[in-house]
């Protein structure tokens, strides 16, 4: 049977782009890429200074929820949201940016990579046709009338939706008690990302090796090894180093970021909101390396409403909300949440993540040289990327006892 890696993430926000073809549209594609990729970074931080342990979130899969009810606030919720989201200064040119990255997303042949939003309207909620034609046109979404009154019956059809959208891999996003008749919108983004490694791992090669948990804690995983030319790096402001392993094609791959100390994968947690992905792959090059790789899965579930306020966005959450842009009606979020997944194995990955937002009334090779070992046999970071946009994030601490 043939095993993937698989990817998931959905976040409750709905956001499209369409493929820049002019300058202007690729420059809105740059800026929306390296702003997503700014708010990647400072969420990741915040994230994982309230959860400690193993992580997995798509960064991405947020920012586009967010900006999707950003463009639908107005006053000081607006710019909150421009600032944190670090949204271009111009509304066309983030509007197109995010459609460019959808569309160039969702164009990738060699992989599955899907990224998909829903907006979630109240059947009786008037929502402004300006708004409804952005979130269909820039964000691909579609808009579907829900009874939020019938809590049960909404929760389910959101679900669906949800899990029709990551492969059955993200269920139960929201529960009929984050719905009820005060409702207004719900905003959900899906990502899905099932891809093979561009050379996969033989499995007779995968064998029981220790991993240390911490300094006094060592646990036998089962490890993948093989060895190949790959783009590896010191970082030495980080006190690390990393790997970059491409899946097929060469547009998406994964970064694993491995602490000299076994002991340091929190400080460099700590150090990775003022390095970006491009400096830190600008200091790789490609060589001979023996891999050795833990197979690993996670599933976690974040609360970000009190992240997202403590990142600055306060205004949607409170009496101060302004969402004109939307509605006539007075709404403020009363809830964002994702829920991710994913699976590393021998052939690749799968991973998946959703982001739920809901709206109420009243979110240079070295030939040669013998091969470097780079064994992953401590806590680490990983990310996977597209064109250096970052999808998906999240750091293994621990194993289950195997």
């Amino acid at each position: 049977m043939r095993i993937f890696k698989e990817y998931l993430f959905i976040t409750c926000l709905i956001i499209a782009i369409t493929m820049a073809k002019s300058e202007v549209d690729n420059q809105a594609l740059l800026d929306v890429s390296q702003g997503s990729n700014e708010f990647a970074s400072s969420l990741f931080q915040a994230v994982v200074e309230e959860n400690r342990g193993n992580l997995i979130m798509s960064p991405l899969s947020v920012s586009v929820v967010l900006a999707m009810a950003a463009y639908g606030a107005r006053g000081e919720t607006e710019e909150q949201f421009k600032k944190v989201l670090h949204l271009p200064s111009s509304k066309t040119l983030g509007t197109s940016g995010y459609q460019a990255l959808i569309d160039s997303i969702n164009g990738i042949k060699e992989n599955k990579l899907l990224l998909a939003n829903k907006v979630f309207a109240a059947e009786k909620f008037a929502v402004k046709p300006d708004y409804k034609s952005l979130t269909e046109n820039y964000f691909r979404s579609v808009t579907q009338l829900v009874n939020f009154a019938k809590s049960n019956e909404a929760a389910n059809t959101i679900n669906t939706w949800v899990q029709q959208n990551t492969n059955n891999r993200i269920n139960e996003l929201v529960s009929p008690g984050d719905l009820n008749a005060m409702t207004a919108l719900v905003l959900v983004n899906a990502v899905y990302f099932k891809g093979q490694w561009k050379n996969k791992f033989n499995p007779t090669f995968t064998k029981d090796m220790p991993f240390h948990v911490n300094e006094n804690t060592v646990k036998n995983v089962p490890t993948m090894y093989r060895q190949g030319s790959y783009k590896y790096g010191e970082l030495p402001n980080l006190n690390a180093k990393f790997i970059e392993i491409p899946y097929k094609g060469n547009e998406l791959s994964m970064v694993i970021i491995l602490p000299n100390e076994i002991n340091g994968l929190a400080a460099v947690e700590q150090k990775l909101q003022s390095v970006s992905l491009a400096d830190i792959l600008n200091q790789g090059y490609e060589r001979d390396v023996q891999l050795f790789l833990p197979k690993f899965k996670i599933e976690k579930k974040i609360e970000l409403n009190g992240i997202l306020g403590k990142m600055g966005l306060t205004s949607m959450f409170s009496s101060r909300a302004n969402f004109s842009g939307i509605a006539d009606d007075d709404l403020v979020v009363s809830k964002v949440v994702q829920k991710a997944f994913i699976e590393v194995n021998e052939e690749g990955s799968e991973a998946a993540a959703a982001t739920g937002l809901m709206l109420g009334f009243g979110s240079a090779p070295l030939p040669k040289i013998p091969p470097l070992i780079f064994k992953v046999d401590k806590p680490f970071y990983f990310a996977i990327h597209y064109n250096k946009v970052i999808l998906f994030t999240g750091v293994q601490y621990n194993f289950a006892q195997h």
